[in-house]
């Protein structure tokens, strides 16, 4: 049903669409990141790279997942505001990584 929906509607394709680069570069970007991490055996290199994609991937994983289940009525509409909060600490958390890797030696 949720597909049916997503095509008769192009602009919530395109958001989905969009939504679904934004993680794969984002994932794209920490593997580079790890692969600097184990080349170099940095550990700012290790916290750039969870922390994009903490910022990217899982942040955007999260939205995008919740706002299907609030969606679809799986999950109640109360649940909203924590969700909310999830992804705010969940983007918090990948912010923190990256600063604390360009100010780390």
């Amino acid at each position: 049903m949720l597909g049916l929906q997503l095509i008769g509607d192009p602009v919530q394709a395109l958001v989905v669409v969009l939504a679904a680069l934004s993680t794969a570069v984002g994932l794209l970007i920490g593997y580079q990141a790890y692969r600097g991490f184990r080349r170099h055996d940095s550990r700012p290199m290790q916290l750039l790279s969870v922390g994009l994609v903490l910022i990217t991937a899982v942040t955007y994983s999260i939205s995008f997942g919740g706002t299907i289940l609030f969606r679809e009525g799986i999950l109640p509409l109360a649940y909203q505001q924590a969700h909310t909060v999830v992804v705010r600490v969940t983007q918090l958390a990948g912010l923190s990584c990256i600063l604390y890797s360009l100010y780390s030696r």
